[in-house]
């Protein structure tokens, strides 16, 4: 089929509740991907911060490989498998965490950080500790829980009623986020990045002093990194940027949430927690048909033990350096503000984002919005300099003919 005749086909058969770009991506290569016509793309989307090791990975598809040779694709956590205790034990050696429980989503993640916030606050504080504390412009999830915890009217409205419980502070306003707190809280959940709600960073202060509200109310902190987390910062967890190395203990959370990147593309999440969480959880409180599988929770540990190695996050953090600083020579009245960390960007701008992303695809280049207003360029964390030199000179190129 050609690229008409596949879109053609798509929209009689598949819900259209997504805006596709007008072509039909085939194949990639390293931080590039390929349409059914031939046209090369380079990509700063990466599967919207999903394909941190870009695409045609020699280590991915070697252990894709090794784990399909098995011939257990999958067989339920009704059994043991060694994939997924390896899986697990590494995102304890390398985070805060005592234990993990794998689902398989972003959002699922943050659903399950839920139900164990709310069965640990009914534990530690009585039937009424089940309420969450979250922030404006946060990005969730679109389930019914996660959700509730996105204050977009546009998401939202539809259909409400959602999960009750839910408050919200303004993000980087500690103040704020004091004055919602009682004894009915039982967690705050924040990412350290808002990644859809427009690559806002939170302040040291704030994660800090929500590190300590936490605390002095006896509730949980849940740090949403589904999109930040993974190496996207330049650290493996987005929040361990935060602190000298000495006082990390201050921004540490109790619950972290992750998924995106974890196996290069395979469906998983994964809940990290300290092991007074664990201890609340019972068995069957929690489950999950396809969560931890073997094949995914191999892949999962090579890339994570990828992006886990000092020298790769040094790269990331440089590259990011890199991509901030020819942003800001671009020179554009349109460029409000460029914000970020490592290779998670924002530009803010003066004009509709959607018009340079559409304009991107002319100039060979894949961008994504974060709201209406800002470009997000979040490319496979293996993206090389020429290619960063690449990508800021098609954009100069796109903001300059506006």
């Amino acid at each position: 089929m050609n690229a008409q005749e596949v879109i053609e086909l798509e929209q009689s058969h598949v819900l259209g509740v997504y805006g596709r770009a007008p072509f039909v991506l085939e194949r990639g290569e390293g931080s590039t991907l390929y349409d059914t016509e031939g046209r090369a793309y380079l990509d700063c989307v990466a599967g919207i911060a999903v394909n941190a090791l870009g695409y045609h990975d020699a280590g991915v598809t070697q252990a894709l490989q090794a784990a399909a040779a098995t011939g257990m694709l999958h067989v339920s956590n009704l059994y043991h498998t060694a994939p997924h205790a390896r899986l697990a034990a590494l995102l304890c050696e390398s985070s805060f965490a005592d234990k993990v429980h794998f689902c398989n989503s972003g959002a699922e993640a943050n659903e399950g950080a839920f139900k164990f916030a709310r069965r640990y606050g009914r534990a530690h504080g009585g039937e009424d500790k089940v309420e969450i504390l979250a922030f404006t412009n946060a990005f969730h999830g679109r389930t019914m829980g996660a959700l509730a915890a996105t204050p977009r009217p546009k998401y939202q409205d539809p259909f409400k009623p959602l999960m009750p419980g839910v408050r919200f502070a303004g993000f980087n306003d500690l103040a704020s986020a004091r004055a919602q707190m009682d004894d009915r809280i039982c967690a705050i959940i924040v990412e350290p990045i808002q990644g859809e709600g427009g690559v806002h960073v939170a302040t040291p202060e704030f994660l800090a002093g929500l590190r300590r509200l936490a605390d002095e109310f006896n509730a949980l902190l849940i740090y949403d990194e589904v999109q930040c987390g993974v190496g996207r910062t330049g650290s493996l967890w987005a929040h361990q940027g935060y602190g000298d190395g000495k006082d990390r203990d201050a921004f540490a959370p109790d619950i972290l949430t992750a998924a995106k990147p974890l196996a290069a593309g395979l469906p998983i999440g994964a809940i990290l927690m300290r092991q007074r969480v664990a201890e609340a959880i019972h068995k069957g409180d929690h489950g999950s048909t396809f969560a931890g599988g073997p094949l995914v929770t191999s892949v999962a540990h090579h890339v994570v033990t990828r992006i886990a190695q000092p020298e790769f996050l040094a790269a990331v953090q440089a590259k990011g350096k890199l991509l901030h600083d020819l942003l800001a020579e671009i020179n554009s009245p349109h460029i409000v503000e460029i914000r970020g960390k490592g290779l998670m960007v924002g530009v803010e701008l003066d004009i509709e984002a959607a018009d340079i992303v559409n304009r991107g695809y002319a100039e060979g280049l894949i961008l994504v919005n974060a709201g209406p207003n800002v470009l997000r360029l979040v490319p496979p964390l293996v993206i090389t300099t020429a290619e960063i030199h690449d990508v800021v000179a098609r954009l100069t190129r796109i903001l300059h003919a506006l």
